[in-house]
């Protein structure tokens, strides 16, 4: 879902997951500083620099020095770009809940037990296997 989202945004799947922690903190009314960025998404200092000059130059984040420590970067999304996550999240949300809704109740059964049997399947974690 994310993949698609950030290919109908025209950003790779990272660049929206930098977007949405992004508009999290903004919504909490926490700045965040590149390195914070980094350590979220599990990304070298390198890495942040180029993902954020991408999302820099397509509009969709602004980079500021930070005042407290002017060595240091602090990183907002624009408004534009909240508007645009939340457009492209929020419809691909409605058309889910569509789907979820058109289903009988019985076939809504038969998928939640499916999807139950299915999630133990992998969660069961076989001890005596071979290590490979």
């Amino acid at each position: 879902m994310r993949l698609r989202a950030g290919v109908a945004m025209g950003i790779g799947a990272t660049d929206l997951r930098a977007l949405r922690f992004l508009l999290r903190a903004q919504n909490d009314a926490r700045s965040v500083s590149g390195r914070e960025l980094g350590d979220h998404l599990s990304m070298s200092s390198a890495s942040v620099t180029s993902l954020l000059d991408r999302l820099t130059k397509s509009g969709h984040v602004l980079r500021t020095q930070d005042p407290a420590d002017r060595r240091s970067n602090l990183v907002t999304a624009t408004a534009d770009s909240d508007d645009e996550v939340r457009g492209t999240l929020g419809a691909m949300h409605a058309r889910m809940i569509a789907v979820a809704r058109s289903l009988s109740d019985e076939d809504a059964a038969l998928v939640t037990g499916f999807l139950a049997s299915m999630t133990a399947a992998v969660d069961v974690v076989d001890l005596a296997a071979p290590a490979v």
